[in-house]
């Protein structure tokens, strides 16, 4: 089948969020054909270029969501009441606390996309006068939240400069049925958004005007991030007020609400993404959890060798930060030192931003008050018992060798998503002592102690009664290491998403005619299982075959070359549709096939 991958801010960009999974999950389904949509994230990120793509990538297209140039477009009389009309559906929603709120915001948003198809492009709009005045009246309207009221002029400029550059999806060219020689999300079979928010926008976009099915995948939840970074000390100044702040958290909870509502599936990395979309109104029946998947071949020469570790040795590792409260970690370890007086604590990790240099810097300090440099002889040098190190160095080249120098891993972390180190760990076969935080319990399972956060006590006792149990210890490292290898490798993240592929394919309706590049029914493009009606399925409505806009058509991706129908050459697999001769028959669903039948 032919998948539309959807990205933000990452793959297939050299630097990037969800790089290394993008990559594995296309490299892992080479028997499927790629096509990669990918909303840049800034200008240093074009700058760095692409990754060496495989050859089922088809075509890439990319959009900058960091800037957008006018269009130029200028509206009608008839257009601007359109888009009026529309605008105020959409920001009436986010001020509105009503039943009819999320109607009110799909109405606007639907509006919006199909107004700037037929116009060429929403920028202008968007950022026009009237935007404001639109907003200024939503918030103004009575039954309004009391928060949106207090909105002044700056905060609601600021909340208009900060939908447009939401809304600026709408305004590409990749929604037209079949488009220019097929290169439109109208002529994939699926579409996959790798996170929510503007990935999955153009997913929501292709569903709404082809009905081409969308699968969505969180491993972080795009508006959890919203919630933890609206107001943060990092955050724009403007951005910090509360009525700016109730506002865009509107806006992304009902874009959210919206996703989920409208996704065939929806894939959580792990059971707390899964919470946090049940919370947002998804539907359970949708939901279907896979872990992500780690390479854990680095970590087999140290899972299979016996444990050479010092016995009396904790090991942290990870990046330098508040959220990883280090504070607990060391107070708990004067704790441990008391009843394990030769035990020692390795922290190999690297600050990020002004703000880690700070807190490394805060956690020396308290390390050198809390133990000052021991010798164990009168001729001996006194040396702390708290080392920092930084990843890489001599005596951790990597992360394999950094779990192998201790007994004992820690987690002492107060926020956390998906704990990629303690994953690592359990592939070395070590035993882990961790936070009640994020998917933690998730991963560890029965194979590890498990504490409440900023409880140094609980910590403290938990690595203490390891320390003095080597068996234990071996014990907790084998199921470990037997859990992590069964449930968070790449075989099984990719197995899972080429199952999950093949059951969203088949049990969507047959669309609209597969069009070749000179815009005739391409013949025999649909295979016959597609046509056997499935007891487990609904009739489809006929989608009528449509050509797309080229209004914001681009120059191709450099060193990418664009595949045609013709290119490809003869009939393509999966290709899910109706040909000529089937206009006239009635709808009918489809069924899954066999790779036999294929």
């Amino acid at each position: 089948m032919r998948i539309g991958l959807l990205t933000e801010g990452g793959y297939p960009y050299v630097s990037g969020d969800a790089g290394l999974w993008c990559d594995r999950l296309v490299r892992g389904l080479g028997q499927h054909e790629f096509d990669i949509y990918a909303l840049s994230g800034g200008p240093h990120q074009e700058e760095s270029g692409l990754v060496v793509l495989p050859p089922q990538v088809g075509r890439v297209r990319t959009a900058p969501l960091w800037t957008a140039e006018e269009d130029g477009v200028a509206y009608g009389r008839r257009a601007r009441r359109r888009f009026t009309e529309c605008y105020d559906e959409l920001v009436g929603a986010l001020s509105d606390s009503s039943a009819s709120q999320a109607d009110r915001f799909a109405t606007g948003l639907y509006g919006l996309a199909e107004l700037a198809r037929d116009e060429g492009g929403l920028v202008g709009a968007l950022r026009s006068e009237g935007a404001v005045r639109a907003l200024e009246r939503a918030c103004r309207a009575p039954g309004a939240l009391r928060t949106a009221r207090e909105a002044r002029v700056p905060e609601l400029l600021t909340v208009a400069g900060q939908l447009e550059r939401a809304l600026r999806p709408l305004s590409l060219d990749w929604y037209g049925p079949h488009g220019r020689d097929g290169d439109t999300l109208g002529s994939v079979d699926l579409c996959h958004a790798a996170s929510g928010g503007p990935a999955a926008l153009p997913g929501l976009l292709a569903r709404h005007f082809s009905d081409v099915p969308l699968l969505v995948t969180e491993y972080g939840v795009r508006l959890r991030t919203h919630y933890l970074t609206s107001g943060a000390p990092g955050a724009p100044a403007g951005e910090s007020a509360p009525a700016v702040r109730a506002l865009l958290a509107a806006f992304h909870t009902l874009l959210a609400a919206e996703v989920y509502r409208q996704a065939a599936r929806l894939t959580p990395g792990n059971a707390h993404a899964r919470r946090w979309q049940e919370r947002c109104g998804a539907d359970r029946a949708k939901v279907r959890t896979i872990h992500p998947g780690m390479d854990a071949t680095p970590f087999a020469a140290v899972g299979d060798a016996p444990d050479t570790a010092d016995p009396h040795t904790l090991v942290w590792s990870g990046r330098v930060e508040p959220a990883k409260d280090l504070v607990s970690l060391l107070h708990a370890f004067a704790q441990v030192r008391k009843d394990e007086p030769r035990a020692r604590l390795r922290i190999v990790g690297a600050s990020a931003g002004p703000e880690g240099q700070a807190y490394l810097g805060h956690c020396r300090t308290l390390a050198a008050q809390l133990f000052p440099d021991e010798a164990e002889g009168p001729h001996a040098v006194g040396e702390n018992p708290v080392s920092f190190e930084e990843p890489g160095g001599p005596r951790t080249p990597s992360p394999a060798e950094t779990y192998a120098a201790g007994a004992v891993v820690v987690l002492s972390s107060v926020v956390e998503g998906f704990p990629v180190g303690l994953v690592e760990a359990m592939f070395c076969g070590r035993a882990t002592v961790s936070t009640d935080v994020g998917a933690v319990v998730e991963v560890i399972g029965g194979t590890g102690l498990v504490v409440p956060p900023r409880n140094p006590r609980a910590l403290a006792e938990a690595c203490a009664a390891l320390l003095r149990d080597p068996e234990r210890r071996a014990r907790l490292g084998a199921a470990a290491r037997a859990r992590a290898l069964e449930l968070f490798t790449v075989e099984q993240n990719i197995e899972a998403y080429h199952g999950l592929y093949l059951e969203v394919v088949s049990q969507c309706p047959a669309r609209g005619v597969v069009l070749d590049q000179d815009g005739d029914p391409r013949p025999f493009a649909v295979p016959a299982e597609a046509r056997l009606p499935g007891r487990w399925t609904g009739l489809g409505a006929r989608v009528t075959a449509r050509r797309g806009p080229g209004w914001t058509a681009g120059p191709p991706v450099r060193g990418v070359p664009p595949r045609s129908a013709a290119t490809r050459g003869g009939p393509t697999p999966g290709a899910f549709g109706r040909d000529a001769s089937a206009q006239a028959a009635p709808p009918v669903a489809a069924v899954p096939f066999t790779e036999g039948a294929r």
